[in-house]
């Protein structure tokens, strides 16, 4: 058995393709746990990761013919990660679309003419985003929130549900999609999220380096650490199908952080120096994305599935401090 991940030479992929590695096996299409012959991540560049199990295949991951090449009979299951990110998606209308919407499409389309062949429905995990919600939205989101997405972004995320869904009520796929919140503490560079800040504002001051926090202290978000989401998407795909039923989606647990929270956290871990280095600009564009989205959950379906949570933004900031020595 074939495991593919999409955009899996990115941050978070590279991190689900670890733990994948550190797993005895996964649940195949007929829910019997079977080794993985090879992990095949499709990105536009090589990951660095280097395993004699890993097969990258460099390209369009929104590409139909180079998605055909990938999506075989050997094929047992797909972790979709592959996005163009809510900034970007909202700047670049037809990218955004081209990607998020049409790329998802196109790997389901592959796995169906697989599934006419074979008559075997592979596993697929779809990672959405709680960008799904916006708009008028009660106090607390809760498990039947209806989605009202404001950005471009959240839409395709949406829509890409709403495939992943139907696509598993045909039977051509096992399908579920999980809400993913603010990932913080992020390694690497800033990329175009408009959450990027969420990352920045704490790496880039333990770095020396200026950050720019695009948001008032007031602003609530729903965030996650990196460990915890790799945790939670494991755990999404090796659910049985039955535990799905018929609402493939899932909204993940996070924790509720107003910024001004999570200034005082890396205050308490590292000091008033990197505090100092976090520059407060408005940035109208990054606000009106941001602020539409939802920052309190009741994740009681999640919870009653097993799903995990972090404890604390400051226990998040500590993580990554002690991961950032270890790399």
């Amino acid at each position: 058995m074939n495991i593919v991940i999409t955009g899996g030479a990115g941050f978070l992929g590279q991190r689900v393709l670890a733990a994948l590695l550190q797993q005895p096996g996964l649940p195949a299409a007929d829910g019997s746990v079977q080794p993985v012959e090879t992990f095949i991540v499709l990105d536009q560049v090589a990951g660095q990761i280097a395993d004699a199990r890993v097969r990258y295949v460099t390209g369009d991951a929104s590409d139909p013919a180079l998605i055909a090449q990938v999506i075989d009979e050997n094929v047992g299951g797909v972790f979709h990660l592959a996005a163009v990110v809510s900034g970007t998606a909202e700047a670049d209308f037809d990218l955004g679309m081209r990607v998020n919407l049409d790329g998802t499409r196109a790997l389901l389309d592959a796995l169906r003419a697989q599934h006419a062949k074979t008559g075997r429905a592979p596993r697929v995990l779809f990672a959405s985003s709680v960008a799904v919600f916006g708009g008028q939205l009660p106090a607390v989101v809760t498990d039947d929130t209806a989605a009202t997405p404001q950005a471009s972004y959240g839409v395709q995320k949406l829509m890409g549900e709403f495939l992943v869904g139907e696509y598993s009520r045909k039977g051509y796929i096992d399908g579920r999609a999980v809400r993913i919140p603010t990932v913080s503490v992020r390694p690497g560079k800033p990329n175009g999220a408009a959450s990027s800040f969420a990352s920045g504002i704490i790496r880039e001051p333990l770095s020396g380096e200026e950050a720019i926090c695009p948001v008032e202290a007031e602003t609530e978000l729903w965030l996650a650490s990196p460990r915890q989401v790799v945790a939670s998407l494991l755990h999404a795909y090796t659910l049985p199908a039955s535990a799905w039923g018929h609402r493939r989606s899932l909204n993940l647990p996070g924790i509720t952080v107003r910024v001004g929270e999570m200034v005082e956290a890396l205050r308490k871990v590292a000091g008033d120096a990197p505090v100092s280095r976090i520059r407060w600009e408005p940035d109208a564009r990054i606000k009106a994305i941001v602020q539409s989205w939802p920052a309190r959950f009741d994740t009681a379906r999640a919870d009653a599935l097993g799903f995990g949570r972090d404890t604390s933004f400051e226990a998040m900031v500590r993580d990554y401090v002690d991961s950032a020595k270890g790399a």
